[in-house]
């Protein structure tokens, strides 16, 4: 490993650390829920292990996987981490994962009734410039094949999903990016709630489309 890339590999894991500990302290996430990975320079990955918070996140603990996929060092990994590789696998400009089990997001998960294939409205601008169109993957249990199966199914057109009584999961070009679009989610699953029952006014499908056009979005 060149100097160039270990000094690549030490930023990141910092950057995980400091990433996890403001979710944390800000209520995204709580326990030892939630999960951030993000690729490495040399194919592999770095991901915050299991029944770990992500407020006492220790960098030079984080689980290291190899290109292939092997667990190489580090804690044990967290039984999501087949939710990442999936994004991973069928995103080549995924550069990180994050994975939280938001309150506001769970909550509009488990709306019966949701539309399964754009679960919530184009409430903002940002919404649509940061997550855009977004599915509901059916539930599974955390940590099952199918639910990885399931994710992988909609990640080639949708980097950001939510899963059913559980969570999102949503890839980013970088770390910073990955969260910005994980919190625009959560803010505008809590602005969807708190406007249940009343009239809205969403952006309209020609205001969608000239966003998408305006900043490049697919």
């Amino acid at each position: 490993m060149t100097d160039s890339v270990r000094h690549a590999e030490n930023m990141a894991r910092s950057e995980i650390a400091a990433v996890g500990k403001s979710l944390f302290n800000r209520g995204l996430t709580f326990g030892s829920t939630g999960n951030i990975s993000v690729r490495l320079e040399d194919g592999g990955w770095l991901m915050t292990p299991t029944n770990v918070s992500m407020g006492e996140l220790d960098p030079a603990r984080l689980s290291r996987f190899d290109a292939k996929g092997n667990h190489v060092s580090g804690d044990a990994p967290t039984k999501e981490a087949v939710l990442h590789m999936a994004m991973y696998g069928q995103r080549q400009d995924a550069g990180a994962v994050v994975h939280l089990h938001s309150s506001h997001s769970v909550a509009v998960s488990m709306i019966e009734g949701i539309d399964p294939d754009d679960v919530l409205p184009p409430l903002t601008a940002y919404f649509v410039m940061r997550v855009g169109r977004m599915p509901l993957v059916p539930y599974w249990p955390p940590g099952d094949s199918q639910l990885a199966r399931a994710v992988e199914k909609l990640a080639g057109k949708h980097h950001a999903v939510l899963l059913a009584n559980h969570g999102p999961v949503v890839a980013g070009t970088t770390l910073a990016n990955a969260q910005f679009a994980t919190e625009e989610l959560e803010e505008t699953a809590k602005l969807f709630l708190m406007l249940r029952g009343m009239a809205i006014r969403p952006l309209t499908e020609q205001q969608v489309d000239d966003l998408r056009l305006r900043f490049d979005l697919k």
